[in-house]
């Protein structure tokens, strides 16, 4: 599906954003929390709350609530012309294997 040019430079926008980028690639590895999210950028919630309103905006990430907690996920299945950039992302694995799990419990 061919994405308007205002729609795809909107999108390009976002993604030019050094944290909003690593949010991305920590989330094509798995669903997280806000805390998680904080928790590995090392900034603030409400910081990271901000650029993933901006993601959610864009179509980028959905979130879903559980309890009190938040957790995003990546929605690309209508832009597959970020498929691409997102294979180029470096791993956040091993970043995410560092993480508790006991922030959202």
């Amino acid at each position: 599906m061919l994405q308007p040019i205002d729609s795809l430079s909107d999108t390009l926008k976002l993604l030019s954003d050094k944290t909003r980028l690593t949010i991305l690639a920590m989330l094509k590895e798995k669903e997280l929390c806000v805390c998680d999210i904080v928790t590995i950028l090392a900034t603030t919630q409400p910081n990271v709350s901000q650029h993933l309103k901006k993601l959610k905006v864009g179509g980028l990430v959905n979130e879903t609530r559980r309890a009190q907690w938040i957790y995003y996920s990546l929605n690309l299945e209508d832009k597959p012309y970020l498929h691409g950039i997102l294979d180029m992302l470096p791993s956040m694995k091993e970043e995410l294997k560092k993480l508790s799990n006991d922030c959202c419990n």
